[in-house]
């Protein structure tokens, strides 16, 4: 990835808060990441799409001067050293933690509520039309509802917020025991979210890059760059 300098603070993409936007991502370790694309692309053809994905979204934040100095990646499949080789100096990382894709989402909100930021937003990498336009729309529905989720075609999210006025210690039902991968998450997401009485905004809904048949989308819809 080209090294681009992240200069330094900006205003926050809300007046008056303190946001944070996560980014999940995987090293492109071959046959480790992007594995449902292994079949067509073959283990190191697999790699390079996450490689290529990731990179994509950190360039469009890194082009925002509203986001680029509020940005943490959590990685796993590969050690802090391979993903600074990688990403360079910048942005900030730290690792997930978790046993399951719930509980490392969970734990990253945590952390950033508990180092002090309000506004939070958790995107995943796998999207190659999420920009930053997007992600400042979605800051900007989290002054006005307590969640807000970014929808995907095959039935999941690729982003998901938290406002400042949202307890995280609450949050533990939206990320346990859930059936990850399936198409049934975004409902089953927006049910507990209102069983818990908490509003949700829902953003654009747009495709992740998770199965052969996705790849169509990436190739003839990559989104703005």
């Amino acid at each position: 990835m080209p090294q681009t300098a992240w200069p330094p603070s900006h205003p926050d993409p809300v007046p008056g808060f303190r946001d944070r936007l996560i980014v999940f991502t995987r090293y492109p370790r071959p046959g480790r990441t992007k594995t449902r694309l292994i079949p067509l692309l073959g283990r190191e053809g697999a790699a390079e799409m996450q490689r290529l994905l990731t990179e994509r979204l950190l360039a469009r934040i890194i082009a925002d001067p509203l986001l680029r100095d509020r940005t943490t990646v959590h990685f796993t499949g590969g050690s802090r050293q391979q993903m600074r080789r990688w990403l360079g100096p910048q942005p900030t990382l730290a690792p997930q933690r978790g046993a399951d894709l719930g509980r490392r989402m969970l734990a990253a909100l945590v952390r950033a509520r508990t180092l002090g930021n309000d506004h939070i937003i958790l995107v995943g990498a796998d999207c190659p039309a999420l920009d930053a336009e997007l992600l400042r729309h979605g800051f900007a529905l989290l002054a006005e509802h307590d969640l807000v989720i970014g929808p995907s075609r095959d039935g999941g999210y690729y982003l998901i917020g938290i406002s400042a006025r949202t307890e995280v210690t609450l949050l533990s039902p939206l990320f346990t025991d859930m059936a990850w991968s399936t198409s049934r998450v975004l409902a089953e997401t927006l049910a507990r979210a209102g069983r818990l009485g908490l509003s949700c905004g829902l953003l654009t809904t747009l495709v992740d890059i998770d199965r052969p048949e996705d790849l169509a989308y990436f190739h003839h819809h990559p989104g703005p760059r």
